[in-house]
């Protein structure tokens, strides 16, 4: 699945009918809000979003506990904390997921997420792997940066199609 969502976010969202700062278009009490309150997310993607939102709202105990168990320990509180509180977060931008569904035991979304800390804006693009043990998911690490993850482009409609027929696109598989 890919696609795009974006919102732009402050951190001072309250009450029930506010938009959640995931930017998926619904209202945090009826997205994010219910996995930050301890619900767990059903999916690898609904994971990423809390957490984007647990980012923007400076829930650092949620971005803990939806940790991964192995890598937790690795985690800087403080540096998470500091970098939580000292960013003005401007969007979440969902590139892709590969599995991570309702069915699957791991899965990964690659996200851009833009911000500005002390200043300096940022847009962090990541692929973050996601694992689920014991009916939760959790975030397991991610690769920061690189190359974006790409479709390969559509032969134009004169060009030669694909498939090797020796029929030029839009007279095969094009229409």
């Amino acid at each position: 699945m890919t696609g795009t969502m974006t919102g732009a976010m402050t951190g001072a969202m309250t009450g029930t009918g506010a938009a959640c700062p995931c930017g998926a278009g619904r209202p945090l009490a009826r997205c994010c809000g219910p996995f930050l309150e301890g619900a767990p997310a059903p999916t690898a993607l609904a994971l990423m979003r809390s957490r984007y939102t647990a980012y923007v709202r400076g829930a650092i105990d949620y971005l803990l506990e939806t940790h991964a168990p192995q890598t937790r320990g690795s985690v800087d509180r403080e540096g998470v904390a500091r970098w939580s509180r000292e960013t003005q977060w401007l969007g979440l931008e969902i590139v892709a997921t590969e599995r991570g569904g309702e069915a699957d035991d791991v899965g990964v979304v690659e996200f851009i997420a833009r911000g500005q800390t002390r200043g300096a804006a940022f847009a962090q693009r990541e692929r973050s792997r996601f694992r689920r043990e014991g009916g939760r998911w959790y975030y397991v690490d991610g690769d920061a940066g690189g190359e974006p993850t790409r479709r390969a482009a559509a032969p134009g409609r004169n060009e030669p199609c694909p498939c090797g027929s020796g029929m030029k696109y839009k007279r095969c598989c094009g229409r």
